[in-house]
């Protein structure tokens, strides 16, 4: 014959009861939850090849660090360069800034605005084609330069040495 608990123990028992088996449906909904929220954040891999916009052409690149003395005297340059990407500004339209070395900064962004860059290329090596073009600024007095000399300019745009280069993307490749 059984040995009958008072009735203490047995609330006692029925409370331990309903907690383990709470305990066990909460576990059960959060190993559910986990396993279909991990499932939804996995990042695709970049793989080395893998291309945004145009397929860069067979033009040899030029490491960004030398892009300036590349350039020259230059405003405008179609070129292929290779660097990597510091961050990705805007998702939308694939706007990023590229490392120059020495401390700049190529601000760049895609002709096609409907490309969509991921921010999980950032520090990733890559190889953009497109145009570089400085950022120029204006002498001090050019406003007034059409006042002071008839049919003829008397000031000419200057090249800020401090200022970035832009370069507008057509395709992008990543390289490693």
């Amino acid at each position: 014959m059984k040995n009958k608990l008072p009735a203490a123990n047995q609330v006692k028992l029925t409370t331990i009861t309903n907690v383990k088996g709470i305990m066990k449906k909460l576990a059960l909904m959060v190993f559910i939850f986990c396993g279909f929220n991990c499932f939804a954040q996995k990042h695709t891999p970049l793989p080395h090849g893998m291309v945004f916009g145009d397929n860069p052409q067979n033009i040899a690149p030029v490491p960004a660090t030398k892009i300036e003395a590349f350039m020259g005297k230059k405003i405008r340059q179609t070129t292929a360069i290779t660097g990597t990407i510091i961050r990705v500004i805007k998702e939308k339209g694939g706007w990023f800034e590229m490392d120059a070395g020495h401390g700049k900064v190529i601000a760049a962004h895609f002709k096609n605005y409907n490309i969509t860059l991921p921010k999980a290329i950032t520090g990733r090596g890559v190889i953009i084609e497109g145009v570089a073009q400085r950022v120029l600024i204006a002498d001090d007095m050019q406003h007034f330069a059409g006042d002071t000399v008839v049919g003829a300019k008397q000031h000419q745009e200057k090249v800020n040495p401090k200022a970035r280069i832009t370069f507008e993307v057509r395709g992008l490749m990543v390289d490693r």
